[in-house]
């Protein structure tokens, strides 16, 4: 025994020596397996990059949401366990979980016992997209419930959703991304439409990792070092838009498509001084986050899909004949209809009006009037300046699939019909574009909405864009001279314009009725109401700061409605508002009463105080007082008495009373304090959480409740108008 013992212990010895030495055992490295035994992995989840606004406002960004896993393994209960870790009922859990996932209780029950057949050793199963995205109140509705009803092995791990805070709010513009699987099973958000998709692999992030050790029981270790690789956040797409102008829209879009239930609609609004596009949105429209209302047209129709434009067009042609020195506003010609060859074009009233002059044609929208400016300075000539506006060719738009459109060129009747804005084909964009042309004294802007791209792990610009210049066709004189022309449209007592009147802003512009070709590609549409209407304007007339695109088509008219009646209630609704907003002093206004205010940085900022008190205006102080070190609005801006001027100093806030104050003018107060300031709904101030007077430190929240004011319509006069080409 003692010989037979000490053999073993001998043998038993030598082998743990053996693998002292070696640190193998049966081939294989023990450090590797105790390392794969012990060693931990943690992913760290990247945010995908937000899409914001010009002031930061969030439009698109990821938010946390569950993903539902049914644990079917027995062994996820421990022996001696009150509780089952795992589903012991599959029918009775189908059936609740059908009350909070959109999936009939059958198809719940068959996923689980067809998982459960197909591997005995399965140890958990998920619902497909069923099963993912679940908001947190769904996911806390169904663990009460589970609870109540005994129902268990139902688990929830933390995951990402892409939320749309505004609901229908450009959204061909931003389109939409959702969680999808790949072929490594592994799930992620991906673009799959709009900017979400042409920005996708910017807007994805890098998921980090840690690095750990744990014992068997999947506790840390001691003294064991953490190795982080963090994640990178995908990077932040700052728009040109403007949430609160881009909801003027919106809301004036609901509100007439309520009304007229036309078959499409189009609005955008755009900075002539830069061509940044403030908004952008289209009829139908859908919800991002749901998908709720997308139909089969994924296009954004501003940029992807071309129209004939109309008499709109007849601006460009007004710029071209004033520009070569062939217009001659009071020599007259005689209206009503024009033959070329074979081809005979009409005016809106087929008789005519009589001589008139060509002033009067354009007021009128006379088809004629343009046929007899292409006798004057050539239509080749003409066709030439349509190129220099831009026409005929992409815009070069920050934007996916952009639609070039096509000149007809052939023959005189060809050049002829598009003078007038029917056979050649245009995107909106490229109206927008060479209206700039008009609007900005003869400098035409590319249109643009991506304003930066910024890094949030870093937050530097990894990406900026500039007002970018095109070369103008026209010179500042014939731009001035155009505006005055489109100005008399609206104001003239036989202009077509006289329903885009504004209160308050001059507003010039052209107006369309425009044929719509047959789906069939052979002619045109016809009937009452089947035509595009459309409105291209700007305003204030003598400096335009907004220009505004219109295009509604096919809307259902009553007995007594005109096809410009649901333009127009876009227009001014959205000109109106977005003037106000952008605290754009009304041309009503006495002029002593528009003041340029002084520059009051450095200086005492009770002096400034009572200067600006005792010329009228609201002065309100962002810190305790002191030297002035920023102003809103800068020096030199005119404003109308009764404005608001900030002057922030150092020191703690006390908190103004907000009511009736802009979003711009709040934004630019929150910029300067520094403050918490929290803002709900869009247009003007009517609540505020904290109390005027209240003294607040930068770590204190004050939520700003906002309303949208109401459209003023002015009333016009009913007109005796005719749905035919022209207007």
């Amino acid at each position: 025994m003692f010989i037979f013992f000490g053999g073993l212990f001998l043998l038993l010895f030598g082998r743990m020596l053996s693998i002292q030495i070696t640190g193998e055992a049966e081939g294989k490295q023990l450090a590797m397996m105790a390392q794969a035994q012990y060693a931990r992995e943690a992913v760290l989840q990247a945010e995908r990059g937000k899409i914001v606004d010009r002031n930061g406002e969030v439009i698109a960004s990821d938010t946390l949401s569950y993903r539902l896993i049914a644990v079917l393994s027995e062994k996820a209960t421990e022996k001696g366990a009150k509780k089952p870790r795992h589903v012991v009922d599959y029918d009775k859990t189908a059936e609740l979980l059908s009350r909070y996932i959109p999936i009939e209780k059958e198809k719940i029950a068959s996923i689980m016992y067809k998982a459960k057949e197909n591997n005995s050793k399965v140890y958990q199963t998920e619902f497909g997209k069923a099963g993912r995205d679940i908001n947190h109140e769904t996911m806390l509705a169904i663990k009460e419930a589970a609870d109540k009803e005994g129902v268990t092995g139902l688990q929830f791990i933390e995951d990402k959703k892409r939320f749309y805070p505004n609901g229908n709010f450009a959204s061909y513009l931003i389109g939409f991304a959702m969680r999808e699987e790949n072929k490594e099973k592994k799930v992620s958000t991906v673009g799959k439409m709009g900017l979400e998709k042409t920005f996708n692999e910017q807007l994805t992030g890098t998921n980090g990792k840690m690095d750990f050790q744990t014992d068997i029981w999947g506790y840390i270790l001691p003294k064991t070092e953490k190795q982080i690789v963090p994640a990178k956040d995908g990077m932040t797409i700052q728009l040109t838009l403007d949430k609160t102008i881009q909801n003027f829209v919106e809301d004036a879009m609901n509100q007439v498509d309520e009304k007229y239930s036309p078959a499409k609609m189009l609005v955008v609004v755009a900075n002539p001084k830069t061509g940044e596009i403030y908004a952008m949105s289209q009829r139908p429209s859908f919800h991002p986050g749901t998908r709720e209302g997308l139909t089969e047209n994924w296009l954004n129709d501003a940029v992807e899909n071309t129209i004939e434009p109309g008499s709109t067009m007849k601006m460009f042609t007004l710029a071209a004949a004033i520009e070569e020195g062939k217009w001659d506003p009071f020599a007259e010609y005689q209206s009503g209809q024009y033959t070329i060859y074979d081809k005979t074009i009409r005016d809106v009233k087929r008789g005519g009006w009589g001589r008139i002059s060509f002033l009067e044609g354009f007021q009128r929208s006379s088809n004629v009037s343009m046929a007899y400016l292409l006798e004057r300075m050539g239509d080749r000539t003409f066709i030439e300046y349509l190129k220099g506006f831009g026409f005929g060719e992409r815009v070069g738009i920050d934007l996916p699939h952009e639609a070039p459109g096509i000149l007809l060129d052939i023959n005189p009747s060809e050049r002829l019909t598009t003078s007038y804005g029917q056979g050649s084909t245009v995107t909106p964009l490229q109206m927008i574009q060479a209206a700039t042309a008009i609007a900005n004294d003869g400098k035409m802007m590319k249109p643009y909405v991506i304003d930066r791209i910024i890094d949030p792990n870093t937050e530097e610009t990894v990406e900026n864009h500039e007002p970018e210049e095109r070369k103008s066709p026209i010179s500042k004189e014939t731009a001035k001279q155009v505006r005055e022309i489109l100005a008399s449209t609206v104001t003239s007592e036989v202009g077509t314009g006289r329903k885009f009147a504004l209160t308050g802003y001059s507003v010039g512009g052209k107006t369309g009725t425009a044929e719509i070709p047959n789906t069939n590609g052979h002619g045109y549409m016809s009937g009452d109401g089947n035509y595009l209407y459309s409105f291209l304007g700007m305003a204030p007339i003598d400096d335009p700061q907004l220009l505004t695109y219109v295009l509604v088509q096919q809307p259902k008219l009553e007995i007594g409605q005109y096809g410009a009646d649901p333009v127009a209630q876009l227009f001014t609704s959205i000109m109106e508002s977005s003037l106000k907003y952008m605290n754009i002093v009304p041309e009503n206004t006495e002029t002593s009463s528009a003041i340029s205010i002084t520059d009051y940085v450095g200086k005492e900022a009770s002096d400034g105080m009572e200067e600006l008190e005792q010329q009228g205006f609201k002065p309100v102080l962002i810190g305790e007082g002191g030297e002035v070190s920023s102003q809103y609005p800068t020096a030199g801006t005119k404003l109308s008495k009764g404005s608001i001027v900030l002057l922030e100093t150092r020191g703690k806030t006390t908190l103004p009373n907000f009511s009736g104050w802009s979003k711009k003018m709040v934004l630019s107060f929150k910029m300067l304090s520094g403050l918490d300031i929290r803002l709900v709904g869009d247009g003007y101030v009517t609540e505020q959480s904290l109390t005027e007077g209240t003294v607040i430190n930068a770590d204190e929240p004050v939520v700003l409740q906002f309303q949208s004011p109401q459209s003023k319509m002015k009333p016009s006069e009913k007109e005796d108008e005719t749905e035919i080409i022209g207007g």
